[in-house]
């Protein structure tokens, strides 16, 4: 064998080598967290501890590799943020939410979706749990392998829906509840759509579509920074904080509020300061938004990890509480510390190994990004949860997001189509062989603002006599190119399959609950 077939042996295999040590790293975690929990359990307690500790260490491996996308991949997507440095960031902030402000009872997982008073014994609940963890996660594995964002929440709720029917049958369920849930599976994505299209027609109206973008950016740049910084500061409060700072939603919003006036102080005397270096151009004001978008990145990181810790870990914390006191748990024990800390660091290392795959797919698999439009998906996350909380409207994050890239997109299809249905009218107007005085045109429609064009093309139409169409494009023509549009700035493909794992996402984790109960019990029986 010569060195050429050497060196192609070696590049075939270099990828198998980065998934073997990314396992290998993974598997080396979980050992870690099962050696912990032997040493605070002995006898049969301390079996099933072990076991427990070891599901919810992968459960919460499989939460940073697929729901932390949601937050940085709109950022990494608009090339505000590098791969390496989103991972770093989240990693950091997913850590300190869930340990400073994460899972203030094991109540949230289970609360309202099944009811413990029809569960017979602390051995079915123990069972229940660890079959709902072990579900969950790999269903989250399933779908992190194939790229596909769903929402944690879900999985884990919908594995607890079917390890106690498999327990106690249908009875178990709050099926209100879980009416709720699924329709925050249209819910959740159309608001987070509908918010994220909006801001970005805001910010085309008021800074792209101006003559003067960087007048425009000058102007409003601060407000819309301001505008983040008071979603974000009350989002914070309310969702991130809540388990050290207790207060109200009308105080939040003004906590918030005080913090995006000081924010809009410091961007408005940044902005100004650079004067006449901002350049009359999107690529100049996009770079505006970057250091903006950086903080989204981390503050929702720590909300998240202050929040969805609980996913991985509050089962595993009902467990640690039957073996500990003998009993069924109870809805306010807390969390030991031991157990956040292995929801934190199984995050943030899921994250790291795995989560770049989901990361690519929301930020730059379904529609392009970039700053401005980062920007818009971030507060449509942020505004969707606090209003869909005040409301009792139940939302998913995971929808929010990624129903926010495509709101993004599919706005910038339909504003794409009018742009080309003005042209090819501009064009209808003008003779066929006319081609300056239609490139001029051209050229001075693109520069003017939104009110100037619709102006230019009334008076183009009043001034026209011909009746004939002598546009350069057939009608068939013009069509193909809409559907060219479509293809390039929106992934039906994509919407297909991320759309599918949603809808499949209970009944799927629901019904590998189920089987895993019976294992689970048919192993442990006498």
């Amino acid at each position: 064998m010569d060195l050429q077939h050497i060196s192609e042996i070696e590049r075939a295999t270099h990828h198998g080598r980065g998934e073997m040590l990314r396992l290998g790293v993974g598997l080396l975690f979980i050992v870690g967290v099962m050696f912990y929990a032997a040493m605070r359990g002995s006898g049969e307690g301390g079996m099933i501890l072990v076991m427990a500790a070891m599901v919810g260490g992968y459960m919460a491996m499989n939460i940073g590799a697929n729901d932390v996308a949601n937050n940085v991949g709109p950022a990494v997507g608009s090339k505000a943020l590098s791969l390496a440095g989103a991972l770093v960031i989240a990693a950091v902030f997913e850590a300190a939410g869930a340990l400073i402000a994460g899972g203030e009872v094991v109540g949230t997982i289970r609360n309202g979706i099944i009811n413990p008073d029809l569960i017979p014994d602390s051995d079915t609940f123990v069972w229940i749990m660890l079959a709902a963890l072990l579900a969950g996660a790999l269903w989250l594995n399933i779908a992190t392998a194939v790229g596909a964002p769903v929402s944690t929440t879900h999985s884990i709720v919908g594995a607890v829906l079917g390890a106690g029917m498999a327990a106690a049958g249908p009875a178990i369920v709050d099926w209100a509840t879980m009416a709720g849930i699924a329709a925050s599976w249209v819910v959740s994505p159309v608001l987070g759509g509908v918010i994220a299209a909006a801001f970005l027609y805001l910010v085309k109206r008021s800074i792209t579509y101006q003559a003067d973008m960087a007048a425009a950016a000058r102007k409003m740049v601060p407000l819309l920074v301001a505008l983040m910084a008071w979603t974000f500061g009350t989002y914070l409060i309310l969702k991130g904080l809540n388990r050290v700072w207790k207060v109200g939603f009308g105080s939040a919003v003004l906590y918030g509020l005080v913090a995006a006036v000081v924010v809009y102080l410091l961007v408005r005397r940044a902005v100004s300061a650079r004067g006449t270096l901002l350049a009359n151009t999107k690529q100049s004001v996009n770079r505006l938004f970057t250091v903006p978008l950086i903080f989204a990145a981390a503050l929702l990181s720590f909300a998240h990890g202050s929040n969805d810790v609980a996913n991985a870990v509050g089962p595993l914390a009902a467990i640690v509480d039957v073996v500990t006191h003998a009993g069924v748990v109870n809805k306010s024990a807390p969390i030991p510390t031991w157990v956040m800390m292995v929801g934190a660091l199984g995050i943030s290392l899921g994250l790291a190994l795995f989560g770049p795959k989901v990361i690519r797919t929301v930020g730059s698999e379904i529609t392009e990004l970039d700053q401005m439009r980062a920007y818009c998906i971030a507060m449509a996350a942020t505004l969707t949860v606090i209003v869909a909380s005040q409301f009792g409207l139940p939302v998913s994050s995971t929808h929010i997001a990624v129903g926010g890239v495509f709101g993004v997109g599919f706005l910038r299809e339909y504003l794409k189509s009018n742009y080309d249905r003005m042209l090819a009218e501009i064009k209808a107007h003008h003779p066929e062989g006319d081609l300056a005085a239609i490139e001029a045109f051209i050229a001075r429609f693109e520069k003017a603002s939104i009110d100037e064009k619709g102006e230019m093309l009334r008076d183009l139409k009043e001034r026209s006599k011909k009746a004939e169409d002598p546009a350069h494009f057939s009608k068939t023509e013009r069509k193909g190119l809409r559907k060219v549009y479509r293809r390039e700035l929106v992934k039906r493909s994509q919407l297909m399959r991320i759309a599918a794992a949603w809808v499949i996402t209970v009944p799927a984790s629901a019904l590998m609950a189920a089987m895993l109960f019976f294992t689970i019990r048919g192993m442990m029986l006498p």
